[in-house]
């Protein structure tokens, strides 16, 4: 395969007869020190055109077409499986739309039904009785959603040349709603990619940090803003439901209808899961993550990213350094004893690596990723002011 295509959550270089390394203690992580105000400025307005991005990464990706045209074979293959773009569903926003209107008439639907037949019964008992029902109801206006609170905090684990420094969105939302996900190039499919910093600034995220780096795959169950997208279980996933609430599942034992019917708002599908009913889960130290073409090693000192829910509509949204001087990076293990010292009861490992990106509300990555610079990816998590459906 050519050297220069990348996968999610890459490990560096091999090193020749590495030293045996010497059994190390756990290290307690140390108390983030806060960096941010509670209270987040309002999200800028989109900083480049979209669309002008959009032509200049269209042009370079039919040039590849036609390279990989040219060349045939398994250079023509790779080109195709991790470089050209294959659209599914060209905007997301319209389709996430439509898709919520189609929700809400049926919806509308049903409770027409309901209010009829429960009218009839009011009548045939009003007649009855001859006394006018009345339950005593008035309409009245939806509760409005207060804007979430976000803090961002930074921390090191561990000490000397083992210290890693990490970033902690501490996110408590009014409504789960607030809590979104976005597609690069509000795009869906496959190799469709954009820095984080850039899709966050499409969505005017109060934060974002990378996602599951859906794109690299054509597997998994994919939900987003409760929507599904890909229904093909295949490992360990994450969901949280529109009570606010996070719980690691088994694709396999289900499907992404299914999972709507429970409620769910996002799923996301890379992993391990680090942190289930508030215990670090058995075994993260060996798993390694399945792709399309063979399953590759996450363990050692990495880059991380991670979601972790400390009670319903409350999360934290941790980013790692690694690969470099200053921040080693961690274990999956460590990042689950990160993830259980901020007081998350659930936690799910996403793509890391080059991938690991925090963004604030100015559209600045806040930490270092380690290709030094933003890697583009295929997706998002952030936090909106508002919530879903409501003007934006």
């Amino acid at each position: 395969m050519n050297p220069d295509l990348r996968s999610p959550d890459d490990v560096p270089p091999d090193r020749s007869e590495p030293e045996p390394a010497e059994p190390a203690q756990p290290a307690e992580p140390a108390e983030p020190a806060e960096t941010t105000a509670a209270e987040q400025a309002p999200a800028r307005a989109p900083r480049r055109s979209l669309a002008r991005r959009r032509r200049v990464r269209r042009a370079v990706l039919a040039a590849s077409l036609t390279v990989a045209l040219s060349l045939g074979g398994a250079t023509a293959w790779a080109l195709n499986r991790f470089v050209i773009e294959h659209v599914e569903i060209s905007d997301v926003a319209a389709y996430e739309e439509a898709q919520r209107a189609s929700s809400d008439a049926t919806s509308d639907a049903d409770a027409a039904a309901d209010a009829t037949t429960e009218a009839t019964s009011d009548a045939t008992a009003s007649s009855t009785s001859g006394t006018a029902a009345d339950d005593g109801t008035t309409a009245s206006d939806a509760d409005t959603a207060s804007e979430p609170q976000i803090t961002i905090t930074q921390g090191t684990y561990g000490s000397g040349d083992d210290a890693a420094t990490y970033y902690v969105a501490d996110v408590v939302v009014s409504d789960i709603t607030q809590l979104r996900a976005a597609f690069a190039q509000n795009a869906f499919g496959e190799n469709i990619t954009e820095d984080p910093s850039d899709i966050a600034s499409d969505v005017g995220a109060l934060v974002a940090i990378n996602g599951d780096y859906y794109g690299f795959r054509d597997t998994g169950i994919v939900i987003r803003n409760g929507v599904l997208y890909r229904d093909s279980p295949a490992r360990t996933g994450a969901v949280i439901y529109s009570d606010g609430t996070m719980a690691i599942y088994d694709e396999t034992t289900t499907s992404g209808a299914e999972l709507i019917a429970d409620g769910a708002w996002q799923t996301l599908s890379f992993g391990p899961a680090l942190v289930d009913d508030g215990e670090i889960v058995s075994g993260i130290d060996q798993v390694e993550v399945d792709t399309n073409v063979g399953n590759h090693s996450i363990q050692g000192d990495q880059p991380r990213t991670a979601i972790g829910m400390i009670s319903a509509d409350h999360y934290v949204l941790v980013v790692v350094d690694g690969r470099s001087d200053t921040s080693a990076g961690v274990t999956l293990t460590e990042l689950a004893e990160i993830m259980q010292s901020l007081g998350a009861t659930v936690a799910y490992n996403l793509d890391g690596g080059g991938s690991s990106t925090l963004v604030d509300s100015d559209y600045d990555v806040v930490n270092t990723p380690s290709n030094d610079g933003e890697r583009a990816t295929s997706d998002i998590l952030y936090v909106a002011a508002t919530t879903s459906g409501s003007d934006e």
